[in-house]
């Protein structure tokens, strides 16, 4: 025979009371925990995915610029997209990417004898807040023909359908020489009318290379303090040549730097 003692058997019921009060309080609790865990989760899978993505679609721009592959090459823009490479100027719009891309650089496919390598580097990509708009900065090393060359891109994108697009492409060059060398031919400028066709809108910002330089804008802050980079504000060709030359005095006239105070996730400013 079993005998219950009145203060443990009070005692037991009220611990399974407390236990049972306990559960059904903070179970709701828990459960939201877990649902905006796992909800965080997927957003930072999405974001890292669409970092990925249009990392890629970079990437992939480049390989199809080695080969003219014009129209693949078309096909990665927005139809409203800009496309600005060196200081030739602006094209507007997916049909005017690729009328440039064939008529400056000919037909669809690879041509016997040429060459034109777009190497692309140091990629550094982000993603706005709603996940529709991202950003790339990147440096890119073009061996061709005509010599080489040292773009470096700020390009925007824009997800479509699910489906990241370039809706800007903004490739101002840091360096261009001839097979010489830029140690001795370097060029001060990429001749923005040196071949059809002519752009739509004029350059977004008029600048040098090297020797000369231009401080692209950074679309992120330093992502140690967090502030922005703001560049030199001196007229960019000023360093062209050595102060108070008549070359240095000519280059005060044709540098001028855009405003590169843009906070992380926005766009350059025009």
């Amino acid at each position: 025979m079993t005998r219950i003692v009145p203060g443990l058997a009070v005692r037991a019921a009220s611990c399974a009371t407390l236990i049972a009060a306990l559960t059904v309080g903070t179970a709701p609790a828990v459960a939201q925990s877990v649902t905006e865990r796992l909800d965080a989760l997927e957003a930072r899978i999405t974001r890292l995915e669409d970092m990925n993505q249009i990392e890629r679609l970079q990437r992939t721009y480049g390989y199809f610029v080695d080969k003219s592959q014009w129209t693949q090459l078309a096909d990665l823009f927005s139809d409203d997209a800009t496309l600005e490479i060196g200081g030739k100027g602006i094209f507007v719009g997916k049909h005017r990417v690729l009328e440039y891309m064939q008529t400056a650089f000919g037909p669809d496919g690879a041509k016997e004898g040429v060459l034109a390598n777009h190497m692309q580097f140091q990629p550094i990509p982000d993603i706005s807040p709603d996940g529709k708009t991202g950003w790339i900065r990147a440096r890119a090393y073009v061996m061709s023909l005509g010599g080489w060359g040292l773009p470096l891109y700020e390009n925007e994108y824009k997800k479509e359908n699910g489906v990241w697009k370039i809706s800007r492409l903004t490739g101002p060059f840091t360096m261009y020489t001839n097979w010489d060398g830029w140690g001795k031919n370097a060029m001060n400028n990429t001749w923005p009318d040196k071949f059809d066709p002519p752009p739509d809108l004029p350059p977004s910002t008029v600048y040098l290379t090297y020797p000369a330089y231009y401080i692209v804008p950074f679309h992120y802050p330093n992502p140690v303090t967090g502030n922005v980079f703001t560049p030199d504000k001196g007229s960019v060709g000023a360093y062209a040549a050595p102060p108070g030359t008549r070359v240095q005095q000519e280059a005060l006239k044709v540098g001028q730097l855009a405003d590169g105070t843009q906070p992380i996730a926005e766009p350059p400013r025009d």
